[in-house]
C-alpha cells in the first residue's frame, strides 16, 4: 500500500490482470459448456432405410443437428498415399515441418521451434453408408475440412535431419538458430474407417447431406463413437470450470488482501487522529492554567456542591459572633 491508504501499481497491475485471466477463463468454460450441452442435445438418427422418411417428416426436410454414424465410402475416385502402398482414403493431408532450437536471450537456452513450412490438404467426395451393406441408403459429407474435429489417421511420418558444417555450425550460435531437420507427415482419412458425424442433416432432391450447422454450432467429424466424444467434450469443460475457479479463488485472495491493507490503514489513521486530539487538548491545558482554574471553581460553588455547604455555617458563626460583642458593649 502506498502512503495514501491506495493500492500500489504493482498491487493494481496484480488484481487487474487475475480479473482479467478469471474473465477470459470463465468465458471459455461458458462456450465449451454450451457446446457440451448442445451436442448431448443433438438428436441421434440411425443410417438405414427410414432415414428418408425421417427426413421427410421434419420440418424443412432438415434436422438442425443431428448424429449419424457409418463408415467411410468414396464416391467416385479415391486418393493413393505417397508413401504407403495399397493405402487410400478420401482425405490426405501432406505436412512438412521445421524443427530447430533457438537461442532464449532472457533465460539463456536453446529453446525447441517448431514451424510449418508447407501443408497440402487434398480431398475427394465421400458418403457415411452402413457397416452392412444391402440398405442402400447414404449420407453425402459436405465440406469436411471445415469440421471442428477431423479424425486423421498417420499413416506416414519420416524425419530428415539436417547436415551441418563446422562453419554452419558456427553461424548458428553467431545467429542464435540451429536447425535440427524437416519432419514429413501423410495423414489421411482412409476408406472404411468408421466415422461419426455431427452437423445439420438434410434432405436435398434425392441426396442425404451432412454440412456444417447453422447459429455456430460445431461440426464434427470423429473416428470416436458418440458416448466417447461426449465425454471428451464433457472432460474439457471440467478442466476449464477447475482454472476458472482456481484463479477466481485468486483474484479473492488478492482483493481480500488489499481489502483488509486498506481497512487497517483507516484504522491506524483514526488512531492517530484520536491522540493528535488528546494531545492538543492537553497541551491547551499547560499553556493557559486558567481555564482550568477557572473550571474547578465553577464546580466548588454549585449547588450541591460539598464546598458549597461549608460556606453557609461560617456566614451563620461570623453573624452570631457579631451579636455576642454588641451584647458585651456597656
Amino acid at each position: 500500500m502506498e502512503g495514501g491508504g491506495r493500492p500500489s501499481a504493482a498491487q493494481a497491475v496484480l488484481l487487474t490482470a487475475s480479473t482479467a485471466i478469471t474473465a477470459l477463463l470463465y468465458s471459455v468454460y461458458r462456450q465449451k459448456a454450451r457446446v457440451a450441452r448442445e451436442l448431448e442435445g443433438a438428436r441421434k438418427v440411425r443410417l438405414d432405410g427410414d432415414l428418408r422418411a425421417v427426413l421427410l417428416e421434419a420440418p424443412g426436410r432438415c434436422v438442425p443437428y443431428a448424429v449419424i454414424e457409418g463408415v467411410v465410402r468414396s464416391v467416385k475416385e479415391t486418393l493413393s498415399s505417397q508413401f504407403v502402398e495399397n493405402c487410400k482414403g478420401v482425405v490426405q493431408r501432406l505436412t512438412l515441418q521445421e524443427h530447430k532450437m533457438v537461442w532464449n536471450r532472457t533465460t539463456h537456452l536453446w529453446n525447441d521451434y517448431k514451424k510449418i513450412i508447407h501443408q497440402r490438404t487434398n480431398t475427394t467426395p465421400f458418403d457415411l453408408a452402413p457397416a452392412e451393406d444391402g440398405s442402400g441408403v447414404t449420407v453425402r459429407v459436405m465440406k469436411p475440412l471445415d469440421a471442428a474435429e477431423l479424425s486423421l489417421e498417420t499413416v506416414h511420418e519420416k524425419f530428415h535431419p539436417s547436415v551441418q558444417s563446422f562453419t554452419d555450425v558456427i553461424g548458428h550460435y553467431i545467429s542464435g538458430e540451429r536447425p535440427k531437420g524437416i519432419q514429413e507427415t501423410e495423414e489421411m482419412l482412409k476408406v472404411g474407417t468408421a466415422l461419426t458425424g455431427v452437423g445439420e442433416l438434410v434432405l436435398d432432391n434425392a441426396t442425404i447431406k451432412l454440412q456444417p450447422p447453422k447459429q455456430g454450432m460445431p461440426y464434427y467429424l470423429s473416428s470416436m463413437d458418440f458416448e466417447s466424444l461426449l465425454q471428451k467434450q464433457e472432460s474439457g469443460v471440467r478442466f476449464w470450470k477447475i482454472l476458472t475457479v482456481i484463479f477466481g479463488f485468486a483474484t479473492c485472495a488478492v482483493l481480500f488482501f488489499l481489502l483488509r491493507k486498506q481497512y487497517r490503514h483507516h484504522r491506524e489513521r483514526q488512531h492517530l487522529r484520536q491522540m493528535q486530539e488528546e494531545f492538543r487538548q492537553a497541551q491547551e491545558r499547560l499553556t493557559n492554567p486558567q481555564v482550568g482554574t477557572a473550571e474547578n471553581s465553577r464546580a466548588e460553588t454549585a449547588p450541591g456542591h460539598p464546598c458549597s455547604a461549608i460556606h453557609i455555617p461560617r456566614a451563620h458563626l461570623k453573624k452570631k459572633h457579631s451579636h455576642r460583642l454588641a451584647f458585651k458593649t456597656p
